[in-house]
């Protein structure tokens, strides 16, 4: 009975630890950043999107609220998100996490 009881305890505890490391791991934030998240910046998405690593951003290289909103955001129409330009483009709402 004893063993079965710690058995449940050391159960418990790591299921915790589990839940804890997933749920911090997911958002990319320590706990004590929870509810801070902040939009990525232009070199983040580069370093994330820039598939053939040229320094900007086209439709296909992009997702999210950059792809749905692309013809606003490129002002020049050369096809591609430039820093300025998406330094210049208006940010999604609060309480819409990007995709």
């Amino acid at each position: 009975m004893k063993n079965k009881k710690l058995s449940v305890q050391v159960s418990m505890a790591l299921l915790t630890v589990s839940l804890f490391a997933v749920s911090t791991q997911s958002y990319g934030q320590n706990p004590e950043q929870k509810g801070k998240h902040e939009p990525p910046n232009y070199a983040a998405l580069l370093e994330k999107m820039d598939s053939n690593k040229d320094g900007k951003l086209s439709k296909d290289e992009v997702k999210g609220p950059l792809k749905d909103g692309f013809e606003k955001i490129d002002t020049d129409e050369d096809g591609f998100i430039t820093e300025a330009e998406f330094e210049k483009a208006p940010k999604p709402k609060k309480g819409k996490r990007p995709q």
